[in-house]
């Protein structure tokens, strides 16, 4: 979950392809898998790579651009609750960056994040 590769070829999220990010991890082919088997699933994955990396920044902030991706992505889709579930992780992520990240690492978060 959420492991890193090299990041040499083109992003496999549209988003990032859009705004030049090169991916550092698999959490939007995480989620993308995790989206077939529904909210459970959604919900499992979030934990597993919350619990996991949130002591990595740069992983943490690729996590949460994820999921506000997802959220957007969904919300095109027309599917309000699957949006909502994943704007809902993602508040709860970003909450988590801005009362534990400091410094050079919150710089970066906010950074990347715009």
């Amino acid at each position: 979950m959420g492991k890193t590769f090299s990041g040499k070829t083109s992003s496999l999220t549209p988003m990032f392809r859009e705004t030049g990010y090169v991916e550092k991890t698999t959490f939007g082919l995480d989620f993308d898998i995790a989206d077939a088997f529904g909210e459970k699933a959604i919900k499992n994955t979030y934990e597993r790579a919350f619990n996991e990396w949130k002591n990595n920044y740069k992983f943490f902030t690729e996590l949460v651009m994820v999921l506000n991706y997802k959220c957007w992505q969904w919300y095109y889709r027309g599917n309000q609750t699957i949006s909502k579930l994943y704007a809902d992780l993602y508040y709860k992520a970003d909450e988590y960056a801005n009362t534990h990240l400091e410094g050079d690492e919150l710089s970066y978060y906010y950074r990347t994040m715009d």
